[in-house]
């Protein structure tokens, strides 16, 4: 009985994490469109991340919790959470900018290396040679979907590499610190500390005036407000709830499916196309991503 209640748990969490994933990978095409418009990537960051905590601070009040569950541990780990996510934003965008769109997203999914590395070194986690390999063929995987195998990494800049792996390191620190601060407290009170951190930290490097031009001239609002919700409102809430009920590992490996659905809607909305070597990558971290998840429960980790 214990053991079906625990398999349901897992199913639960994994397929929480699946939708935040996937909400990411959409909010990754409509930030895509946003860019061509010609907003700056750190204004449609920080409208991100004021979406987010306007949608944990009207969950907040609609529960009559108007209370913030305030202790040492909780504020900590949410504060970490918070740089977690303003890193990830800030450094991805920086990469971008110094070299490209493919090696910037291939470096940043490394988050999974850092995450097991974190977890070996503090033994959080048991670290298997499945889980291993399980990175490895993803991040093949990725580089695949990205194309980012056709670029000459002697003509990329050493500071846009730098910056691709603290993309990639902030993403792992992110997972860390929304998964203990939610120990320690509400998950909505995690979220509002979360959200306020991150959009004080990004909204310190953005463009102010693009900013005020969404504001109080709304141009492209409704499109920022969409990001924002699928980016921020409901994505942390299902990854929240799906990482009380799987360990950071699988979970960073799971939210790989987010570049998968970012290539769909670039496929399905923008008009793109998948080369068959892109439809090899998808195709690898799909497989590999449910076969880690079934041998996982087998095991009961």
């Amino acid at each position: 009985m214990e053991k079906a209640q625990n398999n349901v748990a897992f199913y639960y969490g994994l397929a929480f994490v699946m939708f935040a994933s996937f909400l990411w990978g959409v909010t990754g095409g409509l930030s895509g469109f946003l860019l061509d418009r010609g907003w700056d990537p750190l204004v449609i960051a920080t409208f991100r991340g004021l979406v987010g905590l306007l949608f944990a601070v009207l969950w907040l009040i609609s529960k009559g919790q108007v209370k913030i569950t305030i202790n040492r541990r909780l504020i900590l780990w949410s504060v970490f959470a918070g740089v977690g996510i303003a890193g990830n934003y800030v450094f991805y965008y920086f990469s971008i900018s110094q070299t490209s769109v493919a090696i910037a997203a291939t470096l940043m999914y490394t988050a999974p290396i850092f995450v097991f590395m974190i977890s070996a070194l503090f033994n959080l986690e048991r670290v298997t040679t499945l889980k291993l390999v399980s990175i490895i063929v993803v991040i093949i995987g990725i580089i695949l979907l990205t194309g980012s195998y056709k670029k000459d990494l002697a003509d990329l800049s050493l500071f846009g590499i730098l910056a691709g792996l603290l993309s990639g390191l902030s993403y792992a620190l992110f997972i860390f610190g929304l998964k203990n601060s939610s120990k320690n407290g509400d998950q909505i009170s995690v979220l509002v500390l979360a959200f306020l951190v991150q959009f004080l930290l990004v909204f310190t490097y953005a463009d102010k005036q693009q900013f005020a031009q969404v504001l109080f001239e709304f141009k492209d609002i409704w499109w920022f407000i969409l990001t924002g919700i699928a980016g921020a409102g409901l994505s942390f809430f299902f990854y929240m709830n799906g990482l009380k009920k799987i360990n950071p590992g699988i979970a960073s490996i799971v939210a790989m499916i987010e570049p998968v659905t970012a290539s769909l809607f670039g496929v399905l909305i923008l008009g793109q196309y998948l080369s068959p070597i892109q439809l090899v990558g998808m195709a690898m971290i799909l497989f590999i991503i449910t076969f880690l998840c079934k041998q996982t429960l087998r095991s009961g980790e």
